[in-house]
């Protein structure tokens, strides 16, 4: 099936995962894993490659921030940035700088999506809709009670 190649190394894999996207190391430990029964060596590949700068937690989020920031909340973005095993202190830092535009990106995401709401049952999807997307609920009752004319 490998045409006669040797299988690729840990680091080749890892880098050839880090060439789609940005990877935390706890997500290259899991994705790597069952390529070696070798903890240590795995542990060894990947501190090499975080040396070399291969590997950076801060392009991570980053990257997550700007990929994802415009279509989710904070919540939605923390919930991410800790499922791709995102240190604490870092994720704290990431979503405490999107409190200020959190009412901008909701309401703009609201404006691509929806038209004012004409009845209660339009009100509720709207609003599933963006807490569904991390936004907190008093994000979302601002979006869904702000008219064009006023300022919010």
């Amino acid at each position: 099936m490998n045409n006669g190649r040797p299988a690729p190394s840990l680091k080749g894999r890892a880098l050839r995962l880090l060439a789609q996207r940005e990877h935390s190391r706890p997500e290259l430990e899991r994705k790597l894993a069952r390529h070696t029964d070798d903890a240590e060596q795995l542990a060894r590949a990947l501190d090499e490659l975080q040396a070399k700068g291969f590997i950076s937690e801060a392009r991570v989020v980053e990257s997550v921030l700007h990929q994802r920031a415009a279509q989710y909340g904070a919540l939605r973005l923390r919930q991410e940035l800790q499922h791709k095993g995102v240190a604490p202190a870092a994720i704290a830092q990431a979503v405490a700088g999107l409190a200020d535009s959190e009412f901008e990106r909701a309401l703009a995401l609201w404006q691509r999506r929806f038209e004012p709401a004409a009845d209660a049952r339009e009100h509720a999807r709207q609003s599933r809709f963006l807490l569904a997307r991390g936004f907190s609920s008093a994000v979302v009752t601002r979006v869904l009670r702000h008219r064009p004319d006023n300022a919010g």
